[in-house]
């Protein structure tokens, strides 16, 4: 390294208030560390599909990505989530989530392709209400032409309860 090199590295790391020295030894144990431990953490793969739902089911937390009203949506049990109005359905039903794209943990992901089997995995939402969103006002005008037009709208939305992620054993003929 030449030594305007240096020079350019040390002004430029005391203007942003660091010392010479804390960065110094920063960098020389973040070389050492990285050049002298090559720890492999990778954790073997499931033979099979029903393997990597009993990893899965084993950890403490899980969460899906399912398709509802058009659109993804990265959900867990007991979230509440707000979707576009759904027309057919009444307060305090029951939904059975039908397109699910992945299931996972935290340490775990298993991705379908493109969707998960609806009897591998089942996950219910309740519906909690029918609701509006926020006023939206929208102010037209022309010039010169005397046109002025508020329109003003709420959209309806409908708000659902996720229940718990369920993985049923699967029937074997």
């Amino acid at each position: 390294m030449a030594s305007w090199q240096i020079r350019n590295w040390l002004s430029n790391n005391l203007r942003r208030g660091q010392s010479f020295f804390f960065t110094y030894w920063q960098c020389f144990l973040t070389r050492f560390l990285v050049a002298s431990c090559s720890v492999s953490t990778q954790t073997a793969l499931p033979k099979n599909t029903s393997a990597a739902f009993s990893l899965i089911r084993s950890q403490p937390s899980q969460y899906i990505v399912a398709s509802l009203a058009g659109r993804k949506y990265l959900l867990a049990p007991r979230d509440l989530l707000t979707v576009p109005h759904l027309k057919d359905v009444r307060v305090g039903d029951v939904l059975a989530l039908q397109d699910i794209h992945e299931v996972g943990s935290r340490d775990y992901t298993l991705r379908g392709d493109p969707v998960i089997s609806p009897s591998r995995v089942k996950v219910e939402a309740t519906v909690v209400e029918h609701t509006k969103g926020k006023m939206e006002v929208v102010f037209k005008k022309k010039r010169r032409k005397g046109y002025q037009k508020t329109i003003k709208n709420k959209h309806p939305y409908t708000r659902l309860r996720i229940g718990s992620i369920e993985f049923p054993a699967p029937s074997n003929p």
